[in-house]
């Protein structure tokens, strides 16, 4: 099922890292959508890429993408777009950054995409059908233990106006873990536990285009994927904790001690 979907994603994904290489060459302009929030022509002319491809694909469907808001359509599906998660790394030059396409079926995620442009790895997922990088299945860490865990996280535009929470839970996971990560793209850092570079990720403020797609890939590797308290995660909601399957009591006790 929606293999004319998943083709028209991945060249919507493809086309747009293209745009986002070549803005890196020839340089861009910084615009700020908030103290750390950040906006360039790389992020305009992928979202346009993807859009102008899944629009002609799919002309009834709506589009919520990140600088373009919302788009309505006739059906009862929804393309959830990131053109350009990791825009403050790419404004940095720091090559983490990656393209996050996700189709939503009434209340069902049912297909993400994921490109790094840099690195040139690309993740699908389909549900029913498992999770691949660049064509090879990806399964989520056998890893048991969080003090054997390589976690990864982020920090919500709003950290410095409200950093209680963000630093409690970080102070508690850098603590009892093997190490923290903070890379600067959900996206990604959804793959990477998909495919057992780490092991968990934990983060909160974060917008329904930087986890979608990542939810997809995640839960067909094998993963799973809570809010802070364990309740199923939804990208509208405000906090995530994903992991394998084994892992994931034990960090939800870690931050249920907390009494956030």
């Amino acid at each position: 099922m929606w293999e004319k979907e998943i083709t028209i994603a991945k060249e919507a994904a493809l086309r747009a890292g293209e745009h986002i290489r070549n803005v890196s060459r020839e340089g861009f302009k910084i615009r700020k959508k908030g103290a750390i929030d950040l906006l360039t022509d790389a992020d305009l002319k992928a979202e346009n890429t993807i859009l102008s491809l899944i629009e002609k694909a799919f002309p009834e469907d709506h589009i919520l993408s990140e600088e373009k808001g919302r788009t309505s359509g006739s059906s009862r599906r929804t393309w959830i777009i990131d053109p350009l998660d990791g825009t403050t790394n790419f404004a940095h030059g720091f090559q983490f950054v990656s393209v996050s396409i996700a189709l939503k079926e009434e209340e069902e995620y049912v297909l993400g995409v994921i490109y790094n442009p840099f690195l040139e790895e690309l993740f699908e997922a389909r549900k029913g059908s498992g999770a691949y990088l660049n064509g090879h299945p990806i399964q989520t860490s056998d890893t048991d233990k969080v003090e054997n865990a390589l976690l990864v996280t982020g920090f919500p535009y709003y950290v410095k106006e409200r950093p209680q929470r963000v630093l409690k839970v970080f102070d508690a996971m850098i603590l009892r873990s093997q190490g923290v990560r903070r890379l600067g793209s959900a996206a990604i850092d959804l793959c990477y536990v998909a495919m057992g570079r780490f092991d968990g990720f934990w983060e909160e403020g974060l917008k329904p285009w930087d986890t979608a797609a990542g939810l997809v890939i995640l839960k067909e590797a094998g993963g799973i994927i809570t809010d802070y308290w364990g309740a199923e995660y939804d990208p509208f909601k405000d906090t995530l904790l994903a992991s394998n399957k084994i892992l994931h009591p034990e960090l939800l006790r870690i931050i249920r001690e907390l009494n956030l």
